[in-house]
């Protein structure tokens, strides 16, 4: 079972939703809504354990972060960077609301390439 997304805290209340700072029409916002993401959470999902260890990092997140990863050419170090500082992006990956940094350490980007496997992330 793939992780769930945590729901609104109180705090996000008065942060600024994504969907009111981009431009809906921006190519990457369109290939978001268009990318089934749930296909990713099927293929996936058999990978994380509800009770084993601390909760697993969305599908989509890690999904996303590896797909621009290799759209552009970049190392796992650049393209948390440029996620960082790209509202684009972080809607793409699934973020609702604009984050100053990440929600992970960069080292989970191995971590779950090796969990998944060359294989599954070739399907």
């Amino acid at each position: 079972m793939p992780p769930k997304k945590p729901g609104q805290s109180e705090f996000e209340l008065f942060r600024m939703l994504l969907t009111n700072m981009i431009n809906m029409s921006h190519p990457l916002v369109r290939a978001a809504n268009e990318i089934d993401w749930t296909r990713f959470d099927a293929a996936w999902g058999k990978f994380y354990h509800e009770n084993k260890g601390r909760p697993g990092l969305p599908t989509r997140l890690m999904a996303g972060l590896h797909l621009l990863k290799h759209m552009h050419g970049l190392s796992d170090e650049e393209v948390c960077a440029r996620w960082e500082e790209n509202p684009y992006w972080q809607y793409f990956c699934g973020e609702e609301y604009f984050r100053l940094s990440l929600v992970f350490d960069r080292s989970s980007m191995t971590r779950w390439r090796s969990r998944i496997g060359h294989d599954e992330l070739n399907c």
